[in-house]
């Protein structure tokens, strides 16, 4: 009975410092994954404010939000994501949409991401569980130049019947908005290992 006092003191040292970094107004949420291939028991992830964009870098991959950011309807959601530094193996970064319950176990959001690669990624979370959408390469990715840097600028544009998601001005995949939950919070995602610094992050409603 004496132990548990303290396994709750080291848990809480573990997960405060984190989210005592965000900006003001905005949350974050770690995916705690246990692969091995992606492990996200680190405790360095920083999440910061820089200009009138964020800056995200270090340890364990995150999604990022903030309530007051909602979307309905017909919109696009847009960002650009600038790479500092390549991470040691293909980690992806982007946009998240259609979100609801993003502290809860029953967590469920689509995210549209890029790699270092030159690949984007399109899956639907609900819970702890993922589901592929698209996955490919493409050349509008564009992928770290000689100073492990690079720059992208994801939309996701969610008019009538249908979902685009455009790189860099270039339609790279779209789908019949039926079966995908648009409505909802909208924010971004870093996976674990990245330095990212994200611009423009905005939602145009039509």
């Amino acid at each position: 009975m004496r132990r548990l006092p303290v396994l709750v003191l080291l848990i809480s040292c573990v997960t405060l410092p984190l989210y005592a970094q965000t900006p003001e107004g905005w949350k974050m949420r770690v995916d705690r994954s246990q692969s091995a291939q992606d492990p996200d028991d680190r405790p360095d992830l920083t999440f910061t404010a820089k200009g009138k964009g964020f800056h995200v870098k270090g340890g364990p991959a995150g999604t990022f939000w903030n309530a007051r950011n909602n979307a309905a309807g017909n919109y696009t959601l847009k960002a650009t994501f600038n790479l500092n530094e390549p991470s040691s193996h293909t980690n992806y970064y982007g946009l998240v949409f259609g979100g609801a319950q993003l502290e809860g176990a029953n967590q469920a959001y689509t995210y549209f991401v890029v790699a270092q690669d030159g690949s984007y990624l399109i899956r639907q979370r609900t819970g702890d569980a993922t589901k592929d959408v698209a996955r490919s390469k493409h050349e509008a990715v564009r992928r770290p130049d000689q100073s492990g840097r690079s720059s992208n600028a994801l939309e996701v544009r969610v008019t009538g019947d249908t979902v685009s998601y455009l790189v860099n001005g270039t339609v790279v995949h779209s789908t019949p908005k039926a079966g995908t939950a648009t409505d909802g919070i909208v924010g971004f995602r870093v996976n674990h290992q990245l330095d990212v610094a994200v611009e423009g992050f905005e939602v145009q409603r039509s």
